[in-house]
């Protein structure tokens, strides 16, 4: 029996340390802050349409003769075909042959990747050439988003840190370590769309020149709340 009052005596005891512990610790002196940062980057994963249709060039070349030229020149400006070259659709005109009594032409569509916006010129420009017109911007990413997210939030918090110390310094204290971190949301990525790529001299490609095209950069944004002690 004793040795159990002597237990009970003995938790009892522990908890009003911790409970006092906690206490003092909110009693603690802190500032809390917001943070806030961001980072522009320029896209280096760029995805291009590339449409190819027998009827552009009115059923003078086949599809498969139109393909193995797209793929030929592609390969040429050091596209690698097995990883940036990607067959999305297969189409005809078929099923309105008999009702209409057209031709029949076919139609394929390609996803081309390239990584800055001077390869995406010089793919649409040597396309031209071939007669191969019907190229569009898909998205724009950037590979290392993760890394680049991790980086943003840092320096949000690097900025929480200063805003802290300026506004301690004009209390003549001193900010200590922090104790509560915390981010509002998860970082905000803005991407540029189809409607923002700007490419200038399509209309008079020669085989010297390709068109200028730039991207809107890519943005992104991250705010966190950090707790510093003050001394």
């Amino acid at each position: 029996m004793k040795k159990y009052i002597l237990t009970l005596v003995l938790a009892f005891f522990a908890f009003a340390t911790q409970a006092q512990s906690g206490k003092n610790f909110l009693d603690q002196s802190y500032i809390e802050v917001t943070g806030v940062a961001f980072k522009e980057v320029t896209p280096d994963e760029i995805y291009l349409n590339v449409r190819i249709d027998e009827k552009d060039n009115k059923g003078k070349e086949s599809l498969e003769q139109l393909e193995r030229k797209m793929l030929k020149k592609l390969e040429s400006l050091g596209i690698n075909l097995d990883e940036q070259v990607t067959l999305n659709d297969l189409a005809s005109n078929f099923q309105f042959y008999f009702l209409k009594r057209t031709d029949v032409f076919a139609t394929k569509a390609y996803t081309v990747k390239v990584s800055t916006g001077k390869k995406a010129g010089e793919v649409i420009g040597e396309l031209a050439e071939l007669g191969i017109s019907n190229v569009t911007l898909d998205r724009v990413e950037y590979s290392d988003e993760e890394t680049l997210k991790m980086e943003v939030k840092a320096l949000a918090v690097k900025n929480a840190k200063t805003k802290a110390t300026a506004l301690a310094g004009a209390l003549d204290q001193q900010v200590g370590k922090a104790i509560h971190i915390q981010e509002f949301d998860s970082p905000r990525m803005y991407r540029a769309d189809a409607m923002e790529i700007k490419v200038r001299g399509v209309g008079g490609l020669n085989k010297q020149e390709a068109p200028e095209i730039a991207f809107d950069k890519i943005r992104v944004d991250a705010t966190v709340q950090v707790k510093f002690l003050m001394d």
